[in-house]
């Protein structure tokens, strides 16, 4: 008997083990996104839109993901921008450029095999400043409601993936656009973890109106590569 209930017990923390393996999923990416783009503060000197240079930055999410159907799904975005306009006055750049952005989301998994499909909503978060060649800086630190959503498809058998994800926001005199798209090749795919290469393409752009008395215009844009992995 006793030889009995240690069997049924072994069974069950092992079975309780794959349970658990199976109700919760860790999603996770690191890329490095090459890009440059635009800035323009409408009522700040030189009053006008300027080239950035191309810079480079590290980019990640993570997402934890159950099958709980009424409770959404949590994922986190993060990038730093940290850059200059290309043209300069007496050695400093007509713009300067410090920029955090990240993106807490929730969100449901409509589909999830072949084609996956999510949608949801979350917050963004603008915190940084931007200082013209006169030293004059403006600070930005705000967070603005937004809506998302990705889909994306695999290549059964070959280990190919893509997909294409936006974030966007309309709202209090701030508009902002978040949307990427990307190829993946996983060359780890087992039960117990998921790991790929991928390259994409990414644009942000923000639009603020009348922030500070200034309208200010940024555009990022360009291409990243990088790993994701899924436990």
């Amino acid at each position: 008997m006793k030889v009995a209930q240690a069997g049924l017990l072994a069974l069950g923390v092992g079975l309780s083990g794959l349970a658990q393996a199976d109700l919760v999923a860790l999603k996770g990416d690191i890329s490095y996104w090459a890009y440059d783009g635009h800035a323009e503060m409408n009522n700040t000197a030189p009053f006008s839109k300027e080239k950035l240079d191309n810079e480079g930055a590290v980019q990640f999410s993570v997402a934890l993901e159950h099958p709980v159907p009424i409770i959404p799904n949590a994922k986190i975005r993060y990038v730093n921008l940290d850059t200059q306009t290309e043209k300069s006055v007496a050695g400093q750049s007509n713009y300067a450029v410090n920029l955090d952005h990240a993106d807490f989301i929730l969100y449901y998994e409509i589909l999830d095999n072949v084609v996956d499909l999510d949608i949801g909503a979350g917050a963004t978060t603008l915190n940084g400043d931007i200082t013209n060649f006169a030293g004059q800086r403006t600070s930005i630190d705000e967070t603005y409601p937004i809506i998302y959503g990705t889909v994306g498809g695999k290549l059964p058998f070959t280990g190919l993936s893509a997909k294409a994800e936006l974030t966007y926001s309309n709202f209090d005199d701030a508009q902002l656009t978040d949307a990427l798209a990307e190829i993946q090749y996983n060359f780890i795919d087992n039960m117990l973890v998921d790991v790929g290469v991928k390259a994409g393409y990414r644009i942000f752009t923000v639009d603020l109106d009348d922030y500070n008395r200034n309208d200010i215009k940024l555009d990022f844009k360009g291409p990243y590569i990088g790993l994701n992995a899924h436990f």
